[in-house]
């Protein structure tokens, strides 16, 4: 079981720096519903992306080990990987950060969009959004319900957070370290609330704040049940295990 159940609603828009409506976090105990976090000396403030990576690289220094949703993807589809020849997930933080510097104080994912060499077709899915009835492609960046701005602004910060030697021994990211989480080790991974919010109820929060709270709620709500291992394995053929180690996976797609 895990000491803290921390869900984080993400947002592509502007630059890291800027304060964002949609940048939500909740965190969870497991005898306590979710809470809002305020952004560290900031109550009432909306956070930065920038805040919010450093803020998770503090609680993953925790001795008890912690479970962190993020509502962006952590990959590309594996026709991606092919064609621009990256051969593990390590290898496509490290190249994706180089073209995608959107962790600098002043750039927009719209700033690095123009003949970007690293870039995708809405049409191509990744396996784990086959799997689903409504995830959008990564590589969508406009229109309503897409995260292709999330996923292409947070994704450098995964890079940021695989690189601190300070929690690099202590954190699984899944699945890409592993289906099988190794006992007391935290875990990062991605989900997606469209999933399970309309599981609980809304109260006075918008639509931001319940998809932070839902994500740190089904983490709780799944551990204490016993389950939440379930959703770490789910049921793939060896192939498809393989993609995935690449490409990604959302927690709660079984």
């Amino acid at each position: 079981m895990y000491s803290r159940y921390i869900g984080i609603d993400y947002s592509g828009a502007k630059t890291p720096i800027s304060r964002l409506k949609g940048l939500q976090v909740f965190c969870a105990t497991p005898n306590e519903d979710p809470i809002k976090v305020h952004p560290p000396n900031h109550i009432g403030w909306n956070w930065t992306r920038n805040e919010i990576a450093h803020w998770c690289s503090e609680q993953l220094q925790s001795n008890k080990p912690i479970i962190i949703g993020i509502d962006h993807a952590f990959s590309f589809p594996i026709s991606y990987m092919n064609r621009y020849g990256i051969r593990d997930w390590g290898h496509f933080l490290e190249d994706f950060y180089h073209y995608w510097f959107t962790y600098n104080d002043n750039i927009t994912v719209e700033s690095l969009r123009k003949n970007n060499p690293r870039s995708g077709n809405q049409s191509e899915f990744r396996l784990t959004e086959i799997w689903t009835s409504s995830a959008k492609s990564v590589f969508q960046l406009d229109g309503p319900g897409q995260v292709g701005k999330s996923t292409h602004s947070g994704i450098p910060w995964l890079n940021f957070l695989r690189q601190d030697l300070q929690i690099r021994e202590h954190v699984h990211f899944w699945p890409f370290d592993g289906f099988e989480v190794p006992p007391g080790k935290s875990v990062l991974a991605e989900v997606y609330p469209s999933i399970f919010r309309n599981r609980y109820a809304k109260n006075e929060r918008n639509e931001h704040e319940q998809d932070a709270y839902s994500i740190a709620m089904w983490l709780k709500d799944m551990d204490n049940r016993g389950v939440l291992e379930r959703y770490f394995d789910p049921p793939l053929k060896i192939k498809e295990r393989e993609q995935v180690k690449l490409e990604g996976w959302i927690l709660g797609v079984y």
